[in-house]
């Protein structure tokens, strides 16, 4: 199901399914990896003939004080170095691109399963490690692709083609040099082993710093204002020294392998020299065969070394696209499988129907609720922080699926109608507003281009937005910088109801939008929410009572279920659970005047008597 996104990923050095997966990736972009795989083969064998030209300049020429030929040998040299040149600057790019290509897509295809994933799965799961599957699990995979898959076909055909070269000239001396071929592997696969671990651990800790980077630039002012820079800052130092510890043991293993490649090439020089020395004395073998051999086996051991860097690129990307495919591999919110239903133009009635919800399973937050909301109603929802308030509307809205009961808007259940279509008829405001970086204007739209600026400007006077617009240099223009910084708390919120009112919705949902309300802009927000209202359904969420008083229905919700329903002097004269929010919230106000007086009782008000009794006995 949608849970929690783990790094502790065991992985295989291979793993061919997920290979498989992968190489689907290199589907769109065949040609060019075919082409690619016809220069490497080229490049491979223009690598054999340096060596043989430098055996028959010896051979033919040197040793028999022939000048002019050797003009010959080296334009050919020359010739056949620049062509490699070209060849391998092409196959280069190629794989580059192709590499940046994929990389493009694996992004997309991430980014597009994120949108789809149910809000609960980002509950479990930071930010920092999801940035982490599209960025450093998706570079990984680039160099797999680039440098790797198929760059690995360059290194087997070298070294097909020297082992045949060398076969043919002198098996003898071509076997001598193998030999110390078991040692090499002996130590890559060593090699291989030790630094597996260090790669996961690497991989796993990189996600930590950048999950915990991601936190705590998003809360900085929390952290200044604790007080907690110290603290933080020890943390990271931790999280850091981690990071680095892993990279230090990966680079120890790297410094002792390839001084030990080098080592195993030059003992394998030392036994040509030594053997086909004594074969060229010998005259067996000739001067210019013996410093082709050498040349060879200088070149043997590079794609051999080349392969253990590749073996690491590809162990790297299995823990890489692990990880990967296990996001692109959870199912998507079932809200975004498109319905064909759709129905004409919302007009507003919402019903609930024995509804039950939990987060986890069975610690229910929501327990048989059960209400109507009328067309054109204005229906407020109230009760202590966790009773289950804002469930309601993400169940409504489908941010999350309910567990029993049926949610029906104009009679039709929501889970029959597409959920785009639904979500495009429902205004939303928040609590905390969210603005994207960027202009008033592009948060107005928010990629609406139909919304012309005379429409925005409208809108704008309509809320008494344009009140602080005016104030900025360049108006609409002005970049609200990261998440709105630039606004305050009740500007943000004007600008959520002028960006509600341009979708024209005939549901509206105002979720505790006037809990952060500066004085300077109350009287506006007060304003713009009665004109918002006007002529819509309403589900108004609010602490704060005094927004709430003029509702034609209010419903207290106590620890999930629904406790008491009625208009504000209803709830009031039965002194249950409202009474009691209404007493906290205004007791410094009833010292001084008294409650609305409960309807059928116009001589008694609860408050007024329980002062004159205080009174009589002083």
């Amino acid at each position: 199901m949608h849970g929690y996104v783990s790094d502790e990923i065991a992985g295989k050095a291979y793993d061919s399914r997920l290979m498989r997966r992968l190489l689907r990736y290199l589907a769109p972009y065949k040609t060019q990896v075919v082409f690619s795989l016809l220069l490497l083969l080229l490049i491979s064998l223009l690598q054999l003939v340096g060596p043989y030209l430098t055996k028959i300049a010896i051979d033919r020429y040197i040793r028999n004080g022939i000048s002019s030929g050797l003009n010959r040998i080296a334009i050919i040299f020359f010739f056949v170095l620049l062509v490699a040149f070209f060849l391998r600057f092409l196959q280069t790019y190629i794989m580059e691109w192709v590499g940046q290509r994929i990389m493009h897509d694996l992004r997309m295809s991430i980014f597009s399963r994120i949108q789809q994933l149910p809000l609960f799965f980002f509950d479990q799961n930071p930010v920092g490690r999801l940035m982490t599957r599209v960025t450093t699990d998706v570079q990984v995979l680039n160099e797999l692709f680039s440098s790797g898959v198929v760059t690995i076909f360059g290194d087997i055909f070298t070294l097909a083609g020297i082992i045949l070269v060398l076969f043919i000239m002198n098996w003898k001396l071509c076997l001598v040099t193998l030999s110390v071929v078991p040692l090499l592997f002996y130590a890559t696969l060593l090699f291989r082993k030790k630094v597996r671990s260090s790669f996961r651990l690497i991989r796993k800790r990189i996600a930590r710093i950048n999950a915990f980077l991601q936190e705590n630039i998003s809360g900085m002012w929390v952290v200044q204002l604790f007080n907690q820079e110290a603290k933080k800052f020890k943390q990271f130092a931790h999280i850091n020294w981690q990071y680095c510890q892993a990279y230090l043991k990966t680079i120890f293993y790297y410094a002792l392998f390839f001084p030990a490649v080098e080592f195993i090439g030059a003992l394998a020089i030392a036994m040509i020299i030594w053997y086909g020395g004594g074969q060229v004395l010998g005259a067996t073998l000739s001067l210019g065969a013996l410093v082709a051999f050498i040349q060879y086996a200088e070149r043997f051991f590079y794609p051999i070394r080349d392969l253990s860097e590749k073996y690491n690129i590809l162990q790297s990307a299995m823990a890489a696209s692990e990880r990967i495919f296990n996001i692109l591999d959870l199912p998507v919110d079932e809200s975004y499988i498109q319905l064909p239903r759709q129905l004409p133009p919302l007009k507003g009635r919402v019903e609930f129907r024995n509804v039950w919800f939990a987060y986890q399973e069975e610690e229910w937050v929501l327990k048989d609720i059960s209400f109507t909301v009328n067309e054109g109603e204005k229906v407020a929802i109230v009760g202590a922080t966790g009773a289950g308030k804002t469930s309601i509307i993400n169940l409504l809205t489908r941010f999350y699926q309910k567990n029993r009961g049926r949610i029906l808007v104009d009679g039709v259940d929501i889970e029959e109608l597409d959920a785009a279509w639904l979500r495009s008829q429902i205004g939303l405001i928040m609590q905390d507003v969210f603005l994207f970086s960027g202009s008033i204007e592009d948060n107005l739209r928010l990629g609406n281009l139909e919304l012309d600026q005379a429409r925005l400007e409208e809108l704008s006077r309509y809320v008494h937005l344009d009140k602080f617009i005016s104030q900025f240099p360049r108006g609409y223009k002005t970049d609200v910088r990261e998440r709105g910084s630039l606004l305050s708390a009740g500007q943000k919120q004007l600008l959520a109801f002028a960006r509600a009112l341009a979708r024209n919705p005939q549901l509206l949902i105002l979720d505790e939008a006037t809990s952060n309300i500066d004085p300077q802009t109350e009287l506006f927000i007060q304003e713009a929410i009665q004109k918002l209202m006007r002529g819509r359904t309403s589900i108004i969420i609010a602490h704060r009572l005094s927004t709430i008083q003029n509702a034609d229905k209010i419903i207290v919700i106590h620890k999930g279920k629904i406790r008491e329903m009625g208009t504000h002097e209803e709830l009031l004269a039965q002194k249950q659970i409202y009474y009691r929010l209404y007493q906290i919230q205004y007791k410094d106000q009833l010292r001084a005047a008294p409650l609305p007086l409960a309807p059928g009782n116009p001589s008694k008000n609860p408050a007024s008597e329980k002062r004159k009794k205080k009174e009589d006995s002083k």
